[in-house]
């Protein structure tokens, strides 16, 4: 599986986009998704997952306030939703395919990644 995640950009605080993460190959449905984040210094850390049936899990609850994940398996794709954008949600952001059924938050559990896309949340 190759993935190819788009949709970074410059907003400003409050802002919103949406990430996207094309996946190859016929079996997208067959992969749990998740997205992670990597800012500046830090470590990639989960944000959310969801599962082939649709199951979500995401890494805080305030951030489920404000990011949605969902698939389309017919489009093979993965989108993240980030509304009312924060300046500390600035990172590279990254989509990633795991076998498991259920999303997973560990990062080890994942073995298909996207390159990675760019969000800059300006104050």
């Amino acid at each position: 599986v190759q993935l190819q995640a788009s949709g970074g950009g410059l907003v400003q605080a409050g802002g919103s986009l949406r990430l996207s993460c094309a996946a190859s190959g016929r079996t997208f449905s067959s992969y749990s998704m998740g997205w992670f984040r990597q800012a500046p210094g830090n470590e990639r850390e989960f944000v959310a997952g969801i599962g082939w049936n649709g199951g979500t899990t995401y890494s805080s609850d305030s951030l489920k306030g404000r990011f949605t994940i969902s698939r389309d398996n017919a489009k093979n794709t993965v989108y993240l939703q980030m509304n009312r954008l924060k300046p500390e949600d600035t990172a590279v952001y990254y989509c990633a395919a795991s076998l498991l059924y259920s999303p997973s938050i560990d990062r080890g559990t994942f073995i298909y990644w996207g390159q990675g896309t760019l969000v800059t949340v300006s104050s």
